[in-house]
């Protein structure tokens, strides 16, 4: 499913097995291995997750391996810390990371520069990405670090900057994904920008929480707990 034909589930009764296409099955751990990486794509693969979300040193072989399988191929920028890269920097590195053929790009977002009323250079920041890349880019906003007032500037600028999804978060070291965050969100996007729910997604019923409050993506690495309907609190989830 692409980025462009992905639907919410907000009316939809979904066994565990139907959520996969919601799901950008994610895989960023640093010692993770080529093997590990390929094994990886074959399961989105397998059981038809939205995207394999990968490093992007990683992309030519996940690439590769989901070519002519539909699934999309999604990579991530100024991540897993959000806002230490420069402007520029992003940008070259975003159209790097199309060049080697990833289809969706999530970035970080400069929180500080927000908070500090930098607004003209939070919104060129994302929109210089969105320029570079050519991609469909989605913004992590981090909303539990704002206020309400910069919850509202932040999803304005990163509307006018051009994205694509507006995410409540990076990682579940941020918020573990709500309802209410998306519902936040979903209200205020407009000029068909849809919503990516991400942190420590573990459950089937979390899952389906998320998407009938109108999220239309899920980031988490526990995609097959999620699917097979045996993930609880224990389990493993960025």
């Amino acid at each position: 499913m692409s980025e462009t034909t992905t639907t919410t589930a907000a009316e939809l009764t979904l066994t565990p097995a139907q959520l996969a296409p919601y799901i950008q099955h994610t895989r960023i751990d640093p010692d993770t291995t080529r093997e590990q990486i390929i094994a990886h794509a074959q399961e989105a693969a397998t059981h038809g997750f939205n995207a394999a979300m990968v490093p992007a040193s990683w992309l030519p072989e996940v690439v590769t391996e989901l070519s002519g399988t539909g699934i999309e191929v999604a990579s991530a920028l100024d991540f897993p810390t959000v806002g230490v890269m420069t402007s520029a920097g992003k940008a070259a590195e975003a159209a790097e990371i199309a060049r080697l053929g990833a289809t969706q790009l999530d970035i970080g977002v400069q929180i500080g520069w927000l908070k500090s009323g930098r607004y003209d250079d939070f919104r060129e920041d994302i929109a210089g990405v969105v320029r570079a890349s050519g991609l469909p880019v989605k913004v992590m906003l981090e909303l539990p670090l704002l206020t309400e007032t910069e919850r509202e500037t932040a999803v304005e600028l990163a509307i006018e900057a051009g994205a694509s999804f507006l995410k409540n978060a990076s990682s579940g070291q941020i918020e573990t994904a709500h309802p209410a965050s998306v519902r936040y969100l979903v209200d205020r996007a407009r000029n068909g920008v849809q919503v990516k729910a991400s942190g420590s997604i573990k459950t089937y019923r979390q899952a389906l929480q998320l998407l009938r409050a109108g999220a239309s993506l899920l980031g988490t690495s526990a995609g097959l707990s999620i699917i097979t309907d045996t993930g609880d609190e224990t389990t493993t989830s960025y």
